[in-house]
């Protein structure tokens, strides 16, 4: 587990998640020309207000590879 410090909305906050998918959402942000920090705060505006933060990226990730193998 790889805890990072980041700030969404004004504000810091720790996020914890896998090394892998701290590595996935670099090249997600990447492919979208944007920041880790920009992408981390889309994925927090449109999480569940009952889900956590670690999980809504998780998910996201996931989603992102399963939507680009469908692609290929």
């Amino acid at each position: 587990m790889d805890k990072r410090s980041i700030t969404i909305s004004g504000h810091r906050t720790s996020i914890s998640v896998e090394e892998p998918f701290w590595q996935a959402l670099g090249e997600i942000a990447k492919s979208r020309n944007i920041s880790i920090a920009a992408l981390i705060a889309e994925i927090d505006r449109k999480r569940p207000a009952d889900g956590g933060l670690s999980s809504a990226i998780r998910l996201h990730v996931l989603a992102w590879y399963r939507h680009t193998e469908k692609r290929i």
